[in-house]
């Protein structure tokens, strides 16, 4: 069965598969305000949102909450009173795969954020 909350079969996912330097460098041109951090199978992308207040960070969150539902993968965050930091990252594949830059793209797009030139 499936619902708003469960909107997907994971079983029937293709399995993920980290992306090259190469790769990861293009999806970074494609994307506006994030940036690369860590290194290893730490390396991640990471953005901070600003808002006007708590409630629209809050709001944030929950919409991305939403997104990373649907998507199967979740980014840390850090929550304050104005802003909140995404980091994306593919544990099982020990880097980065297309599903990180798929979400920064959503995550953008919640607060109407354009794609980089």
């Amino acid at each position: 069965m499936s619902s708003m909350f469960n909107p997907k079969d994971w079983k029937n996912l293709p399995p993920r598969k980290a992306l090259s330097a190469t790769e990861i460098v293009s999806g970074l041109a494609r994307l506006d305000g994030w940036r690369l951090t860590g290194d290893g199978a730490d390396v991640a992308i990471e953005k901070t949102f600003s808002f006007a207040n708590y409630f629209e960070t809050i709001a944030f969150v929950n919409a991305l909450a939403f997104v990373a539902h649907t998507q199967d993968h979740h980014p840390d965050l850090s929550v304050h009173y104005n802003r909140c930091v995404v980091r994306f990252n593919t544990h099982d594949v020990g880097g980065l795969s297309t599903t990180d830059f798929d979400c920064a793209r959503q995550a953008d797009a919640l607060v109407g954020a354009a794609p980089a030139a």
